[in-house]
């Protein structure tokens, strides 16, 4: 036992590396990518840190290119679920108890070891498997993942300090305990960074987790597991399960031992898992933590005093990149009439030079959606869009599955602010435009309030600061994550927590300590130093 006490270092952004021509990281990035295309694998499940084949495969092929076989999975069904289950509580005996800086040290580890000789192994298994281009792998796969690492051990630490008072005589204390059970942790394809954070963060604090990664993002995860072991990560307290929703979930939430989910994906699919819990809660042994990331209608509210130039870059990034699929992607916009032709002619010009296709070749802004289910439900959007006499396309609206899963950058504008564009959420390089009447913004602000159930990501843009104000105030519960004169996605770890309300999430705000906080549990202790010896009070002495 170590007699001290431990500070874990300040935790700080992991730098984004730019990969420019001629760059060191460029040409590992490039030769890691050559690497593992000429390489496909077979992933089995781990469970209690043992290679599980179930014979049950799927095959992982490129998004962007169907000729590119990455390899194939083995899928999880009950019994492999009750194997895991057994091997997480088998682990959590030691791991829970074990002192709490060396659960931190191997998170520290994991951090650097992402920073360093896996970065272009993680880099390059989200650019093949979930079609991202360098930039974007860079600042989810490592960037982001590192950053939750590090803060998150920091903000277990910072936790563990909030101590109650004493009074004379008695030393109050509060000691942070993870949850009994195990947490079921179901991430989703579009974030390396999610699928990273979302078993580890309960883990940190001495929980043990059944991991189902998203089967369109299995490919990268099977790294993250090996990254996971090198560091020190005791088998059987990450339990990797890869399968059906159902085959895998449905066991899982019948788990009487169920403590907790950590969930980023549809809000049906939270909903539901949701009313199961609920129906089952009965059979249970605990009331599990239900923490969820679901949807997002992402919006751009404009005023006529906004900067136009900053409006097109804001646009065209926060609805394009990684081609849309993003729970905080700009989907809908409103602008003024007053601006509206100059930022037409801007933005249709800009969106026009976007290049698109695989993203080994660099000079790409977009590639492929992720798959062919994504790409129908999109495409089917377009194709309700051009059949309506309430909308017109000025960019995009093309679309081809020949190659990979490519769908050109859309942009809708409709004279309805209720078309099924403007209240759904799409997940695709699909925006949205309402031109309104300068003089109806109040009508419009409300508008932006209740066409959506989602309240996830917002932006305003204005020069006029009375005028933010007045937008900010009235779209307060719009968004859990706000941004003024900014795109309204790229929230970053320790500078803008995460999450949303309404029907995008509970709101736990990931890479924060609000998170890591739900995944501990306190026991109050009172020491009395010198306890009473007489049962009796004073009052009672006289009658």
């Amino acid at each position: 036992m170590s007699n001290a006490y431990f500070k874990v270092p300040t935790p700080y952004n992991e730098p984004v590396l730019n990969y420019a021509p001629g760059s060191k990281e460029r040409a590992e990035l490039k030769a890691k990518l050559n690497e593992l295309q000429a390489n496909p694998v077979e992933i089995p499940l781990i469970i209690g840190g043992k290679e599980i084949k179930t014979g049950k495969t799927a095959e992982m092929h490129a998004p962007h290119n169907h000729d590119i076989t990455l390899g194939v999975y083995h899928k999880a069904g009950k019994e492999e679920v009750d194997m895991a289950i057994k091997a997480a509580l088998e682990a959590r005996k030691e791991w829970a108890e074990m002192p709490w800086e060396h659960r931190a040290a191997i998170f520290l580890k994991m951090a650097d070891l992402l920073a360093g000789p896996w970065r272009a192994t993680l880099n390059a298994a989200t650019m093949l498997g979930q079609s991202k281009t360098a930039f974007q792998a860079e600042i989810d796969a490592v960037a982001e993942l590192c950053d939750f690492w590090r803060f998150n051990a920091f903000y277990m630490a910072e936790l563990m300090k909030e101590q109650p008072n004493s009074a004379p005589g008695v030393w109050n204390r509060s000691e942070y305990r993870p949850l009994e059970g195990f947490v079921f942790a179901v991430t989703p394809f579009n974030f390396t960074s999610i699928a990273g954070n979302l078993p580890t963060a309960p883990a940190l604090v001495g929980n043990v987790s059944l991991w189902k990664p998203a089967s369109s993002s299995v490919y990268s995860g099977y790294f993250l597991m090996q990254l996971f072991k090198e560091a020190g990560m005791p088998d059987g307290v990450i339990n990797f399960i890869p399968g059906s929703g159902a085959q895998v979930g449905n066991p899982v939430l019948a788990s009487a031992d169920l403590a907790g989910i950590h969930f980023t994906g549809s809000t049906n699919t939270f909903q539901n898992m949701w009313k199961t819990v609920g129906n089952n809660i009965s059979k249970m042994k605990y009331y599990p933590r239900i923490v969820g990331e679901t949807g997002g209608k992402d919006f751009i509210f404009v005023h006529k005093s906004a900067d136009v130039d900053a409006l097109v870059v804001a646009a065209l990034r926060g609805a394009f990149e990684y081609q849309g699929q993003k729970c905080s992607a700009a989907s809908r916009m409103y602008i003024p009439a007053s601006l509206w032709p100059e930022f037409k002619e801007k933005y249709v010009a800009e969106v026009g030079k976007i290049k698109m296709g695989e993203p080994t070749d660099f000079r790409n802004f977009m590639t492929a959606v992720i798959d062919r289910a994504a790409f129908e439900s999109i495409t089917a959007y377009i194709k309700y869009a051009a059949e309506s006499d309430e909308a017109e396309f000025i960019t995009g609206g093309n679309y081809d599955d020949s190659k990979g899963f490519y769908i050109e950058p859309t942009t809708i504008v409709t004279t309805n602010p209720k078309f099924k564009t403007m209240e759904e959420e799409i997940f695709g390089p699909v925006l949205t435009i309402y031109v309104y009447e300068d003089e109806k913004l109040d009508e419009t602000l409300d508008l932006c309030d209740s066409t959506s159930p989602y309240a996830l990501t917002g932006a305003i843009f204005a020069q006029d600061r009375k005028a933010l104000v007045k937008m900010s105030d009235r779209l307060r519960n719009t968004a859990g994550n706000f941004y003024l004169n900014d795109k309204p996605t790229g929230a970053v770890v320790g500078q803008q927590p995460f999450g949303g309300g309404r029907a995008s999430g509970t709101n736990d705000k990931a890479g924060s300590a609000m998170n890591i906080l739900r995944w501990m549990t306190a026991r109050t202790i009172k020491e009395t130093m010198v306890p009473p010896v007489n049962w009796t009070y004073p009052f009672m002495d006289e009658e």
